[in-house]
């Protein structure tokens, strides 16, 4: 195993479970101090409304080594050899190198933060956030810097994340982006209101701009943040413009890689033309379902999923793993902000004409306790209705909601069908037709009105 993260060691787990120490020896090699931890969690740390880096931890090293897994800490793979079966190893503390033979090969080695060859980017006090050891280092920063100005570069899930992280730490946060609106993940009408909500808390936001430079001061320390025409003082930035396929190491050793820069694999997470490596978790490309291409999605609900495919076939089964819609949700305080499928750009893509349509409903029913504003986008192909996609924005009780979009959308169908799903209802939960399917219905009497 070359990664000891989430679909790495979901991968040893689940081979260790089908095959004992004695007919399969299992090493893996982690460049880092931590396995099986939730990077998603990482914001939420360093917020403080999770107390400590333990409670991140779903594993440690010690019960990994228990079950018989042969886990080497701080030793970083450097390089694949697939014509002879090995792979070599360096010890980072020592500088120890060895080879290591496989008969079978998994590729786990994640995504790394996008960090752009500018000036000052690696000045002290400026901060990526993928790894545990990223976050402690940031809250190290935070707890002996006098100053209380943060600037978070990019507004996707870990930018706006971080944003609010650093609004629950007391500091005056400027989010620099440069889309129109935060969370490219959305269409820009539904990123719109993340904007609103994220000024509405304090934050300065700043779209359409670049970063073009990191000024330090006198002590080499950041002290502020440049674009174009303006400076934004800082005294800690985050970098939150996203993250790209490790697969350094699998480009050198000749695997293929998609347009995404991943690893490619079948339908059993087995490399392509290559019956005895694997790969899963966010160095690798998956099929999207909805429009048949392949994409890079990296999240830790996929990554386990990839580790028990993975792990399974490693180990002697057999196991497929089908595909993804798409599905986020993430947070900015109390503002909850979740997607599914296509976007519009997304459809037009793929070659897919559609119908698009936006309601505002509530997350109770009008006259209860707390009902709280909630909108909902839905695209619709034109003519069959086939849902294709789903974005909501709104308050307590909206995020969750697109996983019943999630499941339509797996389940292939259609917004007239959407709107006969028996879905539970009671005053306090939603009303009686809930904002999914209001829009649903809407959605599927724009079709019929368009294909008459």
């Amino acid at each position: 195993m070359i990664g000891a993260d989430a679909a790495g060691m979901s991968a040893a787990s689940q081979a260790r479970r089908l095959r004992g120490p004695d007919e399969l020896e299992i090493v893996a090699f982690e460049r880092g101090r931590f396995t099986s931890f939730s990077a998603c969690g990482i914001p939420y740390w360093v917020g403080g409304q999770v107390p400590d880096r333990d409670a991140l931890v779903a594993r440690t090293p010690e019960e990994h080594r228990a079950r018989g897994i042969d886990l080497r800490l701080r030793t970083e793979v450097t390089e694949i050899d697939v014509a002879r079966g090995r792979v070599r190893a360096r010890e980072l503390d020592s500088g120890t190198e060895t080879w290591t033979s496989y008969d079978k090969l998994v590729i786990a080695t994640g995504a790394r933060p996008v960090r752009p060859a500018l000036p000052g980017i690696d000045a002290p006090g400026v901060h990526g956030v993928q790894t545990l050891d990223d976050g402690q280092e940031l809250l190290d920063t935070l707890a002996r810097t006098p100053g209380r100005r943060a600037v978070v570069v990019g507004a996707g899930y870990i930018g706006v994340e971080m944003a609010e992280a650093l609004i629950n730490r007391g500091y005056r946060v400027t989010v620099v982006n440069r889309g129109r609106e935060p969370m490219a993940t959305l269409d820009a009408d539904m990123g719109r209101l993340v904007r609103r909500a994220m000024e509405g808390l304090g934050i300065t936001m700043v779209n359409d701009t670049e970063v073009t430079e990191v000024l330090t001061g006198e002590d080499g320390r950041v002290r502020a943040v440049a674009v174009r025409d303006a400076e934004f003082p800082a005294d800690v930035v985050v970098l939150g413009i996203g993250v790209r396929p490790e697969t350094t190491l699998a480009q050198a050793a000749g695997l293929p890689l998609g347009e995404h820069g991943g690893l490619l694999t079948d339908r059993a997470m087995r490399v392509r033309g290559h019956e005895n490596i694997w790969a899963g978790g966010d160095c690798v490309e998956v099929l999207d379902l909805v429009s048949g291409q392949y994409r890079h999605v990296p999240l830790g609900t996929h990554a386990n999923k990839h580790g028990q495919i993975i792990g399974t076939n490693a180990g002697g089964g057999y196991a497929t793993f089908p595909g993804v819609v798409g599905t986020a949700v993430s947070k900015v305080c109390d503002l909850e902000i979740a997607r599914t499928g296509l976007r519009e750009k997304d459809a037009r893509r793929a070659g897919l004409r559609h119908e698009t349509v936006v309601v505002e409903s509530t997350s109770r029913a009008g006259y209860y306790p707390g009902a709280s504003p909630m909108t909902v986008k839905m695209l619709a192909e034109h003519r069959t209705g086939r849902l294709l996609g789903v974005q909501i924005v709104g308050r307590e009780g909206a995020g969750k909601r697109v996983d019943i979009a999630a499941v339509a959308l797996t389940a292939g169908l259609t917004v007239e069908q959407m709107t006969f799903l028996d879905l539970g209802y009671a005053p306090p939960f939603s009303p009686v037709w809930d904002p999914v399917l209001v829009a649903a219905r809407k959605a599927a009497s724009k079709v019929r009105e368009n294909t008459s």
